[in-house]
């Protein structure tokens, strides 16, 4: 006596997920994109900007980090360096938002990029490792 089992395929979590959640179209998602990466400067440029008053605390009076064309320079040159690095997502504060804001875009990701599809990113960083695609210099 055989009895043949039939296997069922059990829902996944990203397929309840999917039902649940609302696709997302290109123009929401590039909006997202673009504040999170906008939150990620902000950021980055506040914490330089902290670093830098410590700095300027600590200096001596003849310093030319006390000089006021010091300090306005520096401040611009700290804001350039800010979005940069927001653009790289080095920190990964816009893809943790992202992940947050757009969860239905993130899980597509995963599900692009377990089955190694090209374009599996949600954006221009990997959601997963904020030094995805980095290389030491």
């Amino acid at each position: 006596m055989t009895r043949s089992i039939e296997l069922q395929q059990a829902p996944q979590a990203g397929d309840a997920a999917a039902d649940v959640l609302p696709a997302v179209d290109a123009r929401t998602q590039a909006k997202a994109t673009d504040a999170a990466v906008k939150f990620e400067a902000f950021f980055i440029k506040q914490m330089i900007s902290q670093m830098r008053a410590g700095t300027r605390a600590l200096a001596d009076e003849d310093s030319p980090d006390k000089k006021r064309v010091n300090q306005d320079m520096l401040d611009l040159a700290d804001g350039l360096v800010a979005d940069a690095l927001a653009q790289q997502r080095a920190f990964g504060i816009a893809d943790l938002m992202l992940r947050q804001v757009l969860p239905q875009a993130a899980q597509a990701q995963a599900a692009r990029a377990a089955a190694g599809a090209p374009g599996a990113d949600l954006s221009s960083g990997a959601a997963g490792s904020p030094s995805h695609g980095k290389t030491a210099a």
